[in-house]
C-alpha cells in the first residue's frame, strides 16, 4: 500500500501536466484533418498527378495518365501543348466504348503487372508516326486511332482499328512513318495499314506455349525487356523474338477473390528450372522471302534487348545464364554475327538502354556507338567502335551515370547521381568528353527529362521533399529562358505538412564501419509523456533500386501521419542498393540475408546512441516484396533489435523464385543444397520467431507467388508460433485500388499502434 501511495504521488505532477502540454503541442502537432479516411479519400490529397509523361516524337506534347474526376481508379489519356496552354483530356475510356465496362484476358493483366501499370481506363498508349498527330490505344480487347486536331482546343478524331474483342491484339507498334502498324493476337504477328486495308497474319505458330512478337515473363519482369518486335528502319521488316514455353514448368494458382475461387495457369521459371527457349527472325513484309533465323551461341540464355542500326543491321544483345557475360551482336544481309561488344562482371553484368548511334561521329567508317558500363567501378558512358569493338571512355563522373536522356548531332543529355546516390541532376556533354551540367542550383533535389529527337529540347522534372514535381520546357540554346509546362498541385494540408517537414540525415555507417548509408529520420511531431517514442524503420534493402533520395514523396501525407501518431519514422538504404559505385552495388553477391541484415541491425543501434529519446525497446518494420524478405529475416533472428514487423509479400524461399532474379544473385540453386540459398532460406527460421509478427500476401500475386506466405505460415503453424495474417483476395504484387489500399494503411497503422505504444 505504501508503495502504491508513492508512486500516485510521483505520477501526480506528471499527470497535471500533461493536459496543458497536450494543449500546448496541439495546434502545431496534431493537425485533424490529416487522418487515413483522408489520405486514400477523394479528392486525392496528392492532387491527380499524371503518370508516366511521355514527350512526343516532334516534342509537340507532354502526355500522360492521369485519375479521373469521377473516379480515381480510373485512367484517362491527358496532354499538355509544349508550345502553351493547359494541360487539357485527350481521351477517356467512355470516348472508345461508351458505357461498357472494359474487360481484360488474364494474359493482358499480367502484363500490365509487369510494367506495375495499375488502374482501369486507359490502361497504354504510343505515339504513331513523327508528326504529332495520332495515338494508338489497346482497350478491351481492341485497338483504336486517336487523331488530334490541328486547332487549339479541337476535338480529337477517336477511329477504331479492329473489331475481335474475344481475341485481343496487344503490343501495338507503328512503323517510323506511322502507315502501318503490327500487334500480336493468337500469339502470332499482324500487320495492319493505318490507310483502311485490312489486318494480315505474318506468322502461323502461335500455341498456348509458343508465340512471337511477345516477351515471355523473363524479359518483363527482370530485364525490363517489355517489347518481343521492332520495326526497320524502312519499314519493310521486323525483327521478332520466337518465344517457346513448353519446357516451362506450368504452375496452377488459386486466384482465390470474393466471388470464388479460380484455377489460372501460369508458366513460372522457378530458380533452377528450364528457362524459356527464345530465338530471333528477321520477317520480310512483302512475303517473297522466307523469315530469316538470326543464330545465337549455345550460352546466349536471355535476349536482353534487340533493335536495328540506321543501315538496316539487325541487332542482338544475349546475356549467359549467371548473367556475368553479355554480347552485342549485329547480324549482316546473310544473318552471320559479329561480335560489337563482349562485356563481363565477375558478379553480373547490368543490363541497360544506353545503346545509340552517333551518325555525326564515325569510327571505321561507321557511326560510332554509345554505351553505357560500370568497367570503371561506376556506370559511365562510352564510344565504342562498331567494326574494331575499341572502347572509349565519355564521361568520368565521380557518381554513376543513371540513364541517357537524349541525344543530338553534336550532343548529348545524361541523367547522373549526385550526393551519394541521395541526388540526381542533368548533364549536357560533346563528343569529346566535355561535360556540363545543366541549371546548377540548390543541393537535396532530384532532376530528371525527356528530350525531343533531336535533342534540342528538354522537358525537366525537378522536386524535393518540400517541392512538388514541376515540369519545365529548356532549349539547349542557351538564350531562351524555361518555361514551365505542368506543376503538380496537391492539396494545400500537403503543401503545409510539406513546408513544415525537416527531415533529419543521421550518421550511419554500415556494419563494415566505413561505408556511409543514406537515411532519413522524422522524429514524431506529437510529445511524449515518457519523453522517449518508439520508431518505425522502412527499408527495401533489396538489388535494383534505392528508396533514400530528395525526390517529392508520394506518401508524405502518410509519413507524417506516423509523425503525428507519436511514431518517429527511419528510412534506411542498405548496401547492395542502387545508385552507388559497383563495391556498394554488389553486396548482394550469394549474401541475400547476410550484408543488408548486419547493415540494418547496426543502422538501428545506432539511431538508439545518436537519438536517446528513441525507445530502443519500441522499434518496429516494415517492407514489401524484397522488403517484406527483409522484414522476415530480421524478426526470425536470435539478436533481432526489432519488437515487431510487417512482412507484405515476401519471397521466404529463394528456390520459388524466377531464375533470372535469383540467379543473378545467388547463382544455381542445386537443389536448394546451394549454400547462398540455404543462408537465405527463411521457413528453416520459423522457431526464432519471438516477437509480433505481421505476414501480408495478395492471393493473385503473379510474381512473389502466395506459396511463399503459405510455406512460412505453416512453419510458423508448425512450431506454434502465435503470428498474424492479412489476405488480400484477388490482388496480385501490389495491392491496388482506393479501398483496399485504404485498408491495408489501416491495418498496418493498427498494428504498429498495438505493439509499439506503451
Amino acid at each position: 500500500m505504501l508503495q502504491k501511495s508513492r508512486l500516485l504521488l510521483s505520477l501526480l505532477p506528471l499527470l497535471a501536466a500533461w493536459p496543458q502540454a497536450q494543449a500546448a503541442a496541439a495546434p502545431e502537432a496534431l493537425d485533424p484533418a490529416l487522418t487515413l479516411e483522408r489520405i486514400h479519400g477523394d479528392p486525392p490529397l496528392m492532387g491527380r498527378a499524371g503518370l508516366g509523361g511521355v514527350l512526343s516524337p516532334g516534342g509537340q506534347w507532354l502526355t500522360h495518365l492521369r485519375p479521373s474526376e469521377a473516379n480515381p481508379d480510373v485512367n484517362e489519356l491527358w496532354g499538355t501543348p509544349v508550345a502553351g496552354g493547359d494541360a487539357r483530356r485527350l481521351v477517356a475510356a467512355s470516348d472508345l466504348i461508351g458505357q461498357r465496362e472494359a474487360v481484360l484476358t488474364e494474359a493482358e493483366r499480367m502484363a500490365l503487372e509487369r510494367r506495375r501499370q495499375r488502374g482501369a481506363g486507359i490502361t497504354g498508349y504510343q505515339w504513331c508516326g513523327k508528326d504529332d498527330r495520332q495515338l494508338i490505344l489497346p482497350l478491351s480487347g481492341d485497338l483504336y486511332s486517336v487523331e488530334l486536331a490541328q486547332s487549339q482546343g479541337g476535338a480529337p478524331k477517336v477511329r477504331r482499328l479492329t473489331h475481335d474483342e474475344q481475341e485481343p491484339e496487344r503490343d501495338p507498334q507503328c512503323d517510323t512513318a506511322g502507315r502501318q502498324l503490327a500487334y500480336v493476337k493468337q500469339n502470332d504477328l499482324w500487320i495492319q495499314g493505318l490507310d483502311g486495308s485490312p489486318a494480315r497474319r505474318l506468322t502461323h505458330t502461335g500455341s498456348e506455349t509458343r508465340s512471337t512478337g511477345l516477351a515471355e515473363f523473363i524479359a518483363e519482369e527482370e530485364l525490363h525487356r517489355h517489347r518481343g518486335f521492332w520495326w526497320s528502319p524502312e519499314g519493310t521488316r521486323l525483327l521478332a523474338l520466337e518465344v517457346d514455353e513448353s519446357g516451362v514448368p506450368l504452375r496452377r494458382r488459386a486466384q482465390i477473390g470474393g466471388d470464388g475461387t479460380h484455377l489460372v495457369e501460369q508458366r513460372y521459371p522457378a530458380a533452377g528450372s528450364p528457362n524459356a527457349k527464345v530465338q530471333a527472325l528477321v520477317l520480310d513484309l512483302s512475303g517473297k522471302a522466307e523469315a530469316q533465323r538470326l543464330p545465337l551461341p549455345a550460352e546466349a540464355e536471355y535476349i536482353a534487348r534487340a533493335g536495328w542500326f540506321a543501315d538496316g543491321s539487325p541487332w542482338l544483345q544475349w546475356l549467359t545464364r549467371d548473367q556475368k557475360r553479355l554480347q552485342l551482336l549485329e547480324f549482316n544481309a546473310q544473318a552471320q554475327p559479329h561480335v560489337v561488344l563482349d562485356e563481363r562482371d565477375a558478379a553480373w553484368v547490368e543490363v541497360h538502354d544506353d545503346l545509340r548511334e552517333l551518325p555525326g561521329l564515325k569510327r571505321s567508317g561507321k557511326p560510332a556507338l554509345l554505351w553505357s558500363s560500370e568497367r570503371s567501378g561506376r556506370r559511365q558512358l562510352y564510344l565504342v567502335d562498331r567494326v574494331s569493338g575499341a572502347v572509349q571512355a565519355l564521361t568520368h563522373q565521380p557518381e554513376p551515370v543513371a540513364q541517357l536522356v537524349c541525344l543530338g548531332e553534336q550532343h548529348l543529355v545524361f541523367a547522373g547521381a549526385t550526393e551519394r546516390g541521395r541526388g540526381r541532376e542533368l548533364f549536357q556533354a560533346d563528343f569529346k568528353g566535355q561535360v556540363r551540367q545543366l541549371q546548377p542550383g540548390e543541393a537535396r533535389r532530384w532532376r530528371d527529362a525527356r528530350g525531343d529527337a533531336a535533342c534540342t529540347r528538354l522537358l525537366i522534372t525537378q522536386s524535393s521533399w518540400q517541392q512538388a514535381p514541376r515540369t519545365e520546357l529548356l532549349l539547349l540554346d542557351g538564350r531562351t529562358a524555361p518555361r514551365l509546362i505542368e506543376q503538380a498541385r496537391p492539396d494545400p494540408l500537403v503543401l503545409d505538412l510539406a513546408a513544415k517537414l525537416q527531415p533529419q540525415f543521421p550518421a550511419l555507417l554500415a556494419a563494415d564501419g566505413k561505408t556511409p548509408l543514406n537515411a532519413i529520420f522524422l522524429p514524431p511531431t506529437r510529445p511524449s509523456l515518457s519523453g522517449n517514442y518508439p520508431v518505425v524503420v522502412r527499408a527495401y534493402g533489396g538489388p535494383g533500386t534505392a528508396t533514400v533520395n530528395w525526390r517529392w514523396q508520394g506518401d508524405l501525407p502518410t509519413l507524417a501521419l506516423y509523425q503525428q501518431q507519436g511514431f518517429g519514422v527511419l528510412m534506411l538504404d542498405t548496401r547492395g542498393m542502387a545508385f552507388r559505385d559497383r563495391d556498394f552495388t554488389r553486396a548482394h553477391d550469394h549474401a541475400f540475408g547476410k550484408t543488408e541484415v548486419a547493415d540494418l541491425f547496426g543502422a538501428v543501434r545506432q539511431l538508439v546512441q545518436q537519438y536517446p529519446a528513441v525507445d530502443a525497446g519500441r522499434i518496429g518494420f516494415m517492407g514489401w516484396s524484397y522488403g517484406g524478405f527483409l522484414a522476415l529475416r530480421a524478426l526470425l533472428d536470435a539478436d533481432t533489435p526489432f519488437a515487431a514487423a510487417i512482412a507484405g509479400a515476401s519471397p521466404t524461399d529463394w528456390t520459388l523464385y524466377d531464375t533470372a532474379y535469383t540467379e543473378r544473385y545467388l547463382g544455381l540453386p542445386e537443389g536448394g543444397k546451394a549454400p547462398a540459398y540455404q543462408q537465405a532460406q527463411l521457413v528453416s527460421r520459423a522457431a526464432l520467431l519471438s516477437k509480433p509478427l505481421m505476414i501480408i500476401h495478395g492471393t493473385a500475386d503473379d510474381n512473389v507467388l502466395f506459396d511463399n506466405s503459405l510455406r512460412m505460415i505453416q512453419a510458423l503453424q508448425n512450431e506454434g508460433k502465435l503470428f498474424e495474417t492479412v489476405i488480400y483476395p484477388g490482388h496480385a504484387h501490389g495491392v491496388a485500388g482506393r479501398k483496399a489500399r485504404y485498408h491495408l494503411a489501416r491495418t498496418q497503422l493498427d498494428f504498429f499502434q498495438r505493439q509499439l505504444r506503451p
